[in-house]
């Protein structure tokens, strides 16, 4: 790089902090407010973080978060009820740098997790998939925060353990259990719009049996906004609102010391209504059965059944017909063995069968259906307390055309010195080819055919990771890189007539090649004894695109990942009597402009294509909760605390008009005396 293109890229980054001044004012009162807590205390004792907290979703057994030999973020119940979020969505944008969730067609929500995405970052809840997507991300609105024990995520290939779509990374749902003899939980939020979120979860726990019963409910008003003229791209003028209903009920039943049963059954229903005859609604039915048996002290054996069914319908009011045209439904059937070996390593060994059913009405034959197997070994080898080796290999099989993989995975943890974590991994990747990908036919909205394309090539990626995390005291660093090449990439490739047609548009998909992302991450986090505790987290991310034939930038089907994010929270918590306590928090994002090659006409590609510039921006919400006794929390919070009105409301555009207040209250019954 010459000294001009430095100065040149260092300009734009010095400019970035402009863009809007309130970011810089923010950061600085937040490293004021560092400073000021470190000195505010300085008798304190020396403290450690919460590290103890055991993960599985790395090696797929038990590990202490701080010897974890596979990078792992952690988000907990305290950090979901500080930022007050109700479904994944809204608590990975606020707790993570690097993730941004747009707008795909019809105001499906797609998810980009440091340039990949929905479709190659795996969702799981309790260790289990999910059936259905929206535009090729999971329904998010299904993956409520109520009854949440934490979030375990896992970035850059784990397709050695969990198999297709895993190439990005996993993010693990893991729901609370309960120890108490019973529970009762009642509450609610109202906000702006109409926003109404209603949740209650009962849960009783006796000698053998123990249930958990939670059963939610959300709203929103439509919400029309308002652009400025002539915007470069499409703009949004209606955001739509929603109703949903979600109930979950998780049965645990000890047969013994040795032996565990787990049942669960969720039920999940929205609508939205953007004809007013006609409103969408999605449904989704899941059910599993899980057996937990310690063979001995060194052997544990998991079998598991789970059923997933997701269902896409419009509700045609005048003739009072509910017709469905889609369904996706998967059957799948898991065993999974481990032996420790004394105190040297862990083998690990498990094999699944997966039904995979789908039936569209944009499918040429309306119904694919495909059975996938796999098998897959692991070994952590801990050599020392210094060193840990990690090495992992993979067999998937799949039905429809036969195709098989492999894919290796191999994670190296060292340990200089007790508070120092260092570790380097490297993971294969892969994503089969969706049964859509390789059947669809259909009019998209009358712009093109959208075709699919038999014979797709599963997407492979190589997977390159190092990081390091240090713990003194007060404070904990972390740095990060990876960097990702992409094969066979799966998207829509160019738009293009068939010979002797020029009249109709065909859009197929296809594999793509070129295509690379590579970043970093740095976060410094502190917790101090007078009650303070805050974190700074920076993600830059940068992706290659691939090409056509003639060298030009293949158009993106989705909004390019941002170069720069930026997360920051400071909290303030104080008991100030045995019945009344206090909790204040300041949460804000901030994300950098972004550009994207779009044709300027999609019914006229002959017009060509411009550079589309979205702007950067940033959102800020500050939040107060009151704990009055053990049994009743009142909550108050501003969204969007600086205003913040875009322009033009484009996909990636944050899609608000203002601030918000939100006011919320939350009541265990079995704590009232």
């Amino acid at each position: 790089m010459t000294a001009t293109d430095y100065n040149g890229k260092s300009e734009k980054v010095r400019n970035l902090f402009h863009q809007p001044e309130a970011l810089q004012f923010l950061i600085l009162s937040f490293f004021h407010l560092f400073i000021f807590s470190h000195f505010a205390h300085a008798q304190q004792q020396d403290s450690t973080f919460l590290l103890n907290d055991v993960v599985i979703t790395g090696t797929r057994t038990p590990k202490l978060l701080k010897d974890a030999p596979i990078q792992t973020r952690v988000i907990t119940t305290a950090d979901i009820e500080k930022v007050d979020a109700t479904n994944v969505e809204d608590l990975l944008q606020q707790e993570m740098p690097g993730v941004e969730f747009s707008y795909a067609m019809n105001q499906l929500k797609h998810m980009n997790l440091c340039g990949f995405g929905g479709q190659g970052i795996l969702f799981l809840v309790d260790g289990e998939r999910l059936a259905g997507e929206t535009m090729d991300d999971v329904d998010f609105t299904r993956l409520n925060m109520a009854n949440v024990e934490r979030i375990e995520i896992v970035k850059g290939a784990a397709s050695a353990l969990y198999g297709s779509n895993a190439g990005g990374g996993v993010i693990n749902i893991i729901t609370k259990e309960g120890t108490e003899p019973w529970t009762l939980n009642l509450n609610g939020r109202l906000a702006r719009y109409n926003e109404r979120r209603l949740g209650g979860a009962y849960g009783v726990n006796g000698k053998r049996l123990h249930n958990m019963l939670n059963v939610n409910h959300t709203s929103i008003d439509n919400i029309h906004v308002s652009n400025a003229e002539n915007p470069a791209t499409q703009v949004v003028t209606t955001i739509y609102g929603d109703c949903t209903w979600n109930v979950k009920d998780r049965l645990t039943f000890t047969v013994n010391d040795q032996l565990k049963l787990i049942g669960r059954a969720g039920y999940f229903y929205r609508e939205q209504t953007r004809v007013a005859d006609a409103p969408e609604r999605f449904r989704d039915f899941s059910a599993g059965l899980k057996g937990l048996w310690d063979i001995s002290k060194d052997d544990n054996l998991e079998i598991s059944y789970s059923f997933d069914q997701y269902d896409k319908s419009d509700y045609h009011k005048i003739n009072k017909l509910d017709v469905r045209d889609y369904r996706n439904v998967q059957n799948i059937f898991k065993g999974l063995y481990n032996h420790y070996w004394s105190s040297n390593g862990i083998l690990t060994v498990g094999a699944d069968f997966m039904h995979d059913y789908l039936m569209n009405k944009n499918l040429g034959s309306k119904t694919e259906s495909q059975n996938t197997f796999d098998a897959f070994a692991q070994y952590d080898w801990i050599i020392n307390t210094q060193w840990e080796v990690v090495g992992a290999v993979r067999y998937d099989y799949f039905s429809d055309k036969k195709d098989s993989h492999f894919t290796p995975k191999l994670s190296v943890r060292y340990q200089p010195i007790s508070n120092l974590n260092i570790r380097f991994g490297y993971g294969m990747g892969f994503r089969a080819p969706a049964l859509k990908e390789k059947y669809y036919n259909f009019d998209a909205a009358g712009i093109w055919i959208i075709r699919g394309n038999p014979d797709l090539k599963a997407e492979l990626s190589h997977n390159f990771n190092a990081s390091a995390d240090y713990t003194k005291g007060h404070y904990n660093f972390t740095l990060a890189a990876y960097y990702n090449e992409v094969h066979n990439k799966l998207a829509t490739g160019v738009p293009h007539y068939l010979p002797n047609d020029d009249k109709q548009l065909y859009l197929d998909y296809t594999n793509l090649a070129g295509y690379s992302v590579y970043g970093g991450e740095a976060a410094i986090q502190a917790r101090w004894d007078n009650g303070f505790s805050a974190k700074l987290s920076y993600a830059y991310t940068n992706e290659r695109l691939p090409k056509d034939k003639e060298g030009h930038t293949i158009n993106n089907q989705y909004i390019p990942a941002r170069h720069h994010s930026l997360t920051a929270r400071v909290d303030w918590d104080k008991q100030f009597t045995r019945n009344y306590g206090l909790r204040l928090s300041l949460n804000g994002r901030f994300l950098s402009d972004v550009k994207n090659v779009e044709f300027i006409d999609y019914y006229d590609i002959s017009k060509g294509t411009s550079t589309i510039h979205y702007p950067a921006y940033t959102l800020w919400k500050f939040s107060a909760v009151q704990q009055f006794g053990k049994a009743f929390k009142v909550t108050a919070a501003i969204d969007n605390l600086l205003n913040y009105k875009p322009q033009y409301h484009y996909f990636n555009s944050p899609l608000t008009d203002g601030i918000n207040l939100m006011v919320g209250v939350s009541v265990d019954i079995e704590k009232i005396k």
